[in-house]
Order: structure tokens, then sequence, then C-alpha cells
């Protein structure tokens, strides 16, 4: 029985991992490639463009409380494949628009669905499954997902040779409904099978460390910090490629850019052997350091071609950790009852100030150069970090307890 569930978890992760690996390789990843196509062929700046992003990803940021209560009433799996499908028809929205109004109502719909497939909702469909292993299947996930970018990167890169960002965003829709909604429903049917049997109300429940007269401020504390961590992530991603290449980089940025999958997926593969005795708060404090590390030495290296993979590597490790600690930090602190709910109040912290991300750090490249932008990037990463270390210090180190 034991082996049958195991191979269970393990088809539940394998599924999950591969629309990982679509869902932000399509909806997000491939955005800084496509960019600069869409604004030619919309006759706008390519600074209106990253400011119509900032906007989606500020309105998806409020959504994330609504999706996570959904989650929690309807199953994560329920929203999974609901999601699926509304990326479909929102890439093929964004595909067809003619107008720049169109365009922009389709990025804010995509990022909306984003929200609903991507890692908040496969998180708590782990920790529906199963919330005792869920904080190592989250581990095991993100190992997977962590190929995300280094596969789309390329790919839409390749692709910009051949076809148009419209046609590109046509197969990617095919992508998700053909690939993903399947996966999703599979995994949506399982579990209410499970139910029907019964094996739902088996299952132990994980209780947080945080008392409750502590999780208020705890909880604003933990979300300013995703959300810090997140701004500073979300303006080194949605730039990193052209960014580099205007660094003087040439046609290695994409080369470089690319180090960054595999670097989360050294990550998460570190912390899955090495870091069981680690707290999920000091994985964060790990994540903000490497990052803050890792935007640091670009600054200062510039177009030195060592210093740039040298960042690349920090930032993916420090990427890699903290969608780990995305996870697995608020079950440890407040437990698995209400997880979508709390992970949906997180998300909406770190999607709304993450909006503003790509925008702001295009305006002050524009207006102040690379350097100076990534430095004050990297000075912003430093508050999140000295919030993760507040969490971590005033949290006992003791392991998450089940009943």
């Amino acid at each position: 029985m034991r082996d049958a569930t195991n191979a269970i978890s393990l088809a539940t992760i394998s599924a999950l991992g591969l629309t990982q690996i679509i869902g932000y390789g399509t909806l997000y990843y491939s955005f800084s490639i496509l960019a600069p196509g869409m604004a030619k062929d919309l006759g706008i700046t390519l600074e209106q463009v990253f400011g119509v992003f900032s906007a989606s990803l500020f309105i998806g940021g409020l959504s994330a409380p609504v999706i996570g209560r959904q989650m929690d009433r309807a199953g994560a799996a329920t929203v999974l494949t609901v999601g699926s499908v509304l990326s479909a028809l929102t890439l093929a929205l964004c595909a067809w628009s003619p107008s720049v109004a169109v365009f922009a109502l389709a990025i804010v719909l995509l990022e909306i669905s984003s929200g609903m497939v991507q890692y908040q909702a496969a998180f708590a469909a782990l920790v529906e499954s199963d919330p005792k292993t869920a904080s190592r299947s989250i581990t095991y996930l993100t190992l997977i997902g962590g190929f995300a970018s280094t596969i789309f990167w390329p790919i839409s890169s390749a692709l910009m040779e051949y076809l148009s960002w419209r046609e590109i965003y046509l197969a990617f829709a095919a992508l998700n409904l053909l690939v993903c909604m399947p996966l999703h429903f599979w995994m949506m049917r399982k579990g209410k099978a499970a139910n029907a049997r019964g094996a739902a109300r088996e299952r132990e429940r994980v209780i947080g460390v945080m008392p409750p007269e502590a999780r208020r401020g705890a909880m604003i504390v933990v979300s300013a910090a995703f959300a810090i961590l997140g701004f500073t992530l979300a303006s080194i991603l949605a730039h990193m490629v052209p960014m580099l290449g205007n660094l003087g980089l040439g046609t290695a940025a994409v080369i470089i850019g690319s180090l960054f999958g595999p670097a989360q997926v050294l990550s998460r593969l570190i912390n899955m052997i090495f870091g069981t005795r680690l707290s999920p708060p000091m994985l964060a404090v790990i994540s903000a350091a490497l990052m803050v590390t890792g935007i640091v030495i670009l600054g200062l290296s510039g177009s030195w071609l060592p210093g740039a993979v040298a960042f690349a590597i920090c930032v993916g490790l420090g990427s890699g950790i903290n969608s780990i600690a995305q996870g697995s930090l608020p079950l440890y602190l407040f437990g698995s009852d209400g997880y979508g709910a709390i992970t949906g109040k997180m998300a909406a912290a770190r999607l709304a100030m993450g909006a503003a991300a790509p925008f702001v750090f295009a305006m002050a490249m524009e207006q102040f150069g690379i350097g100076l932008s990534l430095f004050a990037t990297a000075a912003l990463g430093m508050v999140g970090m000295a919030a993760f270390v507040s969490v971590s210090m005033a949290t006992r180190q003791n392991p998450v307890t089940v009943g």
C-alpha cells in the first residue's frame, strides 16, 4: 500500500513538474524575449510593453487571495485545471490582439490565469495531497520546475528567428491546453477519487510552530520579506538577457542567462541532499544572501565574462531556494489548515510589489545606467534579507509537529 502511495506521489510530482515548466516558460520567462517584437508590432516603446506587464503583475497580485481561497474550497487541482484552460485562451487572445488596448487586457488576464497554474497552486496541491510530505515534495517539484528558464529562453529566442511573437504565443496556448490541462484534470479526478474513499481523513495535518498570538506579526514580516525579494528578483529576471547584452556580452548573453535555470536546479538538489537540517526561515535567509551577492557581482564586474557567469549562478541559486521557501516557510510557520488562503495573501503582497519591478528597473537603467540600478536593487534585497533574519531569530528551531 505504501509503495502504491509513493508511486502516486511520484506521478503527481512528475506531472506538476512538467506543467510548471510549461506554465512558467510560456507565461513568464518568454516575455522578456518576445517583448521587443511586441513593441515593434504594436507601435509602442519597450518601456510601455513592460509597463503593461507591470500592471498585469499588480492585478494578478490582487487576485491571488481570491484564488487561494478557491483552492481551499474547490481544491487546488480544480483551480489548476481551470487555470490551464484560461491560460490557453488568454495566450490566444494576446496573439490575436488587434490593438494596444486588447493586448493590455490580454496580458492582464494572462497574469491572473498564471496565478492559477504556477507554484502557488502547485504547492497547495501538494499540501492538499499529503501535508506530512509536502515540504519534501515541494523541493522535488521546484527541482524539476527550475528547468523552465533554461528550456524556454533558448526556445523563445530560436523561435523568433522563424515565427512572429503572435505565432509563438499560439503555439504556447496549445501547450497549455493539450499538455497541462489533461495532466491537471487527471490530478483533479485522482483527488476526488481519494476523497470518495475517505483517504483524505487519514492524512495528518501539519501544525505550524508559530503560536496563535504571533501569527499576525509573522505574516506581515514574512509577506514583506517575500515581496521585497520578489521585487528584486523580478527586476533582474525581466531584463536578464537584454541587460547582459547591453553590457557588451553580445550573443553570450543568452548562454549566460541560460545558466540561471541549472543553478536553480543545483540549489534545490543541494538542499534536497544536505539541507534537511536547515529550517525554512534559514533557507529564506540564504536565498536572499545569494541573490544580493550575485547582483553586486554583476554591478562590480560589468562586461567581464566570469563576473556575469557568477552573477547568473548566484541569482539562480538564490531563486531556487527562494521558491522552496515560498512553499515550505508558510507551512512551517502556520501549518496546513487554510494553506491556500495564507499563501494567496503572501502572493498578493509579493506580486503587488513586484508588479512595478520590470517597469521601474527599465526606467532606472535608462536614467541612471545599469550599474547604479543594480546596486540600488541589491540594497533593497538586503532589506528583505534582514526581515528573514528577524523571522529566523524569532523562531525556535523545532521540527513541525503533526496532529
